[in-house]
């Protein structure tokens, strides 16, 4: 796994202020995301649909998330990522309202799949301008991006299960969210890297999306398949969470949606004191170890989830593979974002 190779220099103001919009975008798409993930439960009683066919119906999320990603990288070349996250951010916003207004499976589907492909077109293009901002510090602060996004959910999962507690209205609590998401887009928009721009200390134009290293016909070389292989198995592990925790708790340990809403914040709460630790741990032992210790105490954490039937326990369960999974997509995303570099 490769890591930052500039040499680092004192970031200027226009730097700084990027970074700090980035880290409000991040921790913006967190909380849209963690406000949709809590109310799961309730949307899947107020459509009156099986297990089943919410797993079907989240595979729908999961392939617009798919699209957006794929679709993200021309964009972003066309229009630069600036605009993408500035586009897809608010729309997602506004796409909350999707699901909360669903009351029949075709309507969640639709929701869904349309709040993915958003979701996936601003988890791209902020982790362009996440990796730009790194090249220029020379130094890795990837996680401390991901880290706000955990923070964002945090906040988005404990806001969730106070509204649910409170009994207050879905459409209400997704759409004063919505809102939220709106004005915090709007604020950190002006202040976001262009890629037209020269925003490093002496490193030319910033670019979205390097040319990834393949072959003379083009195809992607062996580390390139093998970061994605790795890359897409940490994002499923992280889908669990997201999709199934809080039904998990729910179903299997008969709690109200209050205290369900409570394995997601776990999760993300480890999530967030793990990736404001692991860009230290990475200088310190290698990206590697981050990776591979660290998807251990994932795994014994899952296997507390599974065979708990005690909501602490559980909980701490879900805190556990929250932490192990922490640091491991931001050193992947390093690596990738600077094979070419």
């Amino acid at each position: 796994m490769g890591s930052v190779v500039h040499t680092p220099a004192q970031p200027t103001l226009g730097l700084r202020r990027a970074r700090g919009a980035i880290f409000g975008v991040f921790g913006i798409n967190g909380f849209l995301f963690a406000i949709w993930v809590v109310h799961i439960p309730t949307i899947d009683r107020r459509t009156d649909i099986t297990h089943a066919t919410l797993g079907s119906l989240l595979l729908l999320l999961a392939a617009g998330a798919i699209l957006g990603m794929q679709a993200s990288g021309p964009l972003s070349d066309r229009f630069g990522s600036n605009r993408l996250v500035t586009i897809s951010g608010a729309l997602m916003a506004c796409a909350l309202l999707g699901p909360a207004l669903s009351t029949s499976p075709a309507a969640l589907g639709a929701a869904l799949f349309v709040l993915g492909a958003l979701n996936g077109s601003l988890d791209v293009s902020m982790n362009s301008q996440a990796v730009a901002v790194e090249r220029f510090y020379g130094r890795p602060i990837l996680s401390a991006f991901h880290a706000l996004f955990s923070v964002g959910g945090v906040i988005g999962s404990l806001v969730g299960a106070a509204t649910l507690t409170a009994e207050v209205p879905i459409v209400v609590s997704m759409g004063s969210a919505a809102v939220v998401g709106l004005l915090g887009i709007g604020v950190c928009r002006p202040f976001l890297l262009d890629p037209a721009a020269d925003s490093g200390p002496g490193s030319g134009p910033v670019s979205d999306a390097g040319p990834l290293s393949s072959d003379a016909r083009g195809r992607l070389s062996p580390r390139v398949l093998a970061l994605g292989g790795l890359a897409f198995a940490l994002l499923l592990s992280e889908g669990v969470a997201n999709d199934w925790s809080t039904l998990q708790v729910a179903e299997h340990l008969q709690t109200g949606d209050g205290a369900a809403a409570l394995a997601f914040g776990f999760f993300a709460a480890m999530m967030t004191v793990g990736r404001f630790c692991a860009d230290r741990v990475s200088e310190r032992f290698g990206p590697v170890a981050v990776v591979r210790y660290g998807n251990v105490i994932a795994a014994a954490g899952m296997s507390m989830v599974l065979f708990s039937n005690w909501l602490p326990l559980t909980l701490a369960g879900w805190a556990a593979f929250g932490l192990g999974l922490s640091g491991s997509i931001p050193q992947i995303f390093t690596s990738a974002g600077n094979l070419s570099a």
